[in-house]
């Protein structure tokens, strides 16, 4: 995919969107590659996306990195990366595989979903 959209917006909106989709399907139009994720609250938005995770996601962006890199570059616990990559993996953000690494088992190696991420909030 080439581009990842996050927003907060009303449900309405949502559905508005998911009726265009529908109808484009319906008439077998091409959809661009663009994948949405959708909140309802800017606040849940926020929580998820929090610094430390959109730190996180900017340093998987630029390339895959194992745990351990993301770890040291990013001086924080192990067991903290392990829990903001799992969130962000639910969410549909990041994607891990292990990978073997020679002479010291196996890795976890996490990248991004796209290249580039787009985030909108709509308030009111």
């Amino acid at each position: 995919m080439t581009k990842m959209v996050i927003r907060a917006d009303k449900v309405e909106s949502f559905f508005s969107r998911a009726r265009k989709a529908a109808q484009k399907a319906d008439c077998s139009q091409s959809f661009k590659k663009v994948a949405t994720l959708s909140f309802e609250d800017p606040q849940e938005m926020f929580m998820v996306l929090s610094e430390a995770r959109r730190r996180l996601m900017l340093e998987v962006m630029e390339e895959p990195k194992s745990i351990t890199q993301l770890t040291t570059k990013l001086h924080r616990e192990r067991s903290a990366i392990t829990r903001d990559i799992s969130l962000l993996e639910k969410v549909g953000l990041l994607i891990s595989q292990k990978r073997t690494n020679p002479g010291h088992g196996i890795e976890k190696v996490v990248k991004a979903v796209s290249p580039k991420i787009e985030m909108f909030a709509t308030l009111g």
